[in-house]
């Protein structure tokens, strides 16, 4: 009987490197770019903010770009998921942007990463595309068809599709009261505990 292999879909921000948006805000002193879709769960009203206070105060891409270049990992991002691709593959779902994206990726080591683009005139950001409406669940449905089995990790209103549709969803260290909305997944607050996580998710496969 065919075995089906494991892989693994993370969040980008707040499960391997610092929120950019946020990142953004401190360097700016510009309060209201500090909401992420743990803030507002819908992602279209959350960018279509950003955009209007980018507009206002002038911030071009560029400017962004120079901070995300300093921004670097979480601590312990970078060993854990060096840990987890000798163990599976894995793939970033990430609602950030390619333009924002290649510093990130580089200092992980490059990893496959599924993202969406941006609309730039002039170095100014006027718009987004979408790769897709719900990229997330989306894809970890496909790797389903794919007979892979899925174990999914983020930390935001905008991984829970992907969460549930996994074969194994869990929370890496997201708020409490995100986490308290959804009580059937597990909640992670470790690389050693999310780690932990998948092997068991394995393993138990294994055994099967």
């Amino acid at each position: 009987m065919f075995s089906k292999q494991t892989i693994v879909t993370l969040d980008l921000e707040g499960v391997l490197a610092p929120e950019i948006w946020i990142a953004v805000a401190e360097k700016t002193g510009i309060a209201d770019l500090r909401l992420t879709t743990r803030d507002i769960p819908d992602y279209d009203v959350l960018m279509q903010g950003r955009l209007k206070i980018l507009e206002r105060e002038n911030i071009t891409l560029s400017t962004i770009q120079k901070i995300i270049a300093d921004l670097g990992l979480l601590e312990g991002a970078k060993d854990f998921l060096d840990s987890l691709r000798d163990e599976t593959q894995v793939i970033i779902l990430s609602d950030t942007f390619q333009e924002f994206a290649y510093p990130i990726m580089k200092n992980l080591g490059f990893p496959t990463i599924f993202c969406h683009n941006l609309i730039v005139e002039n170095d100014k950001i006027v718009s987004y595309q979408l790769r897709m409406q719900d990229q997330k669940t989306k894809v970890v449905n496909a790797l389903r068809a794919l007979n892979y089995n899925v174990f999914s990790a983020g930390d935001s209103f905008n991984d829970t599709g992907m969460l549930l549709a996994a074969h194994k969803g869990v929370f890496f260290n997201a708020p409490e009261s995100i986490e308290k909305q959804f009580p059937t997944l597990e909640s992670t607050h470790s690389y050693n505990e999310l780690l932990q996580k998948f092997r068991i998710f394995s393993e138990t496969l294994g055994s099967r």
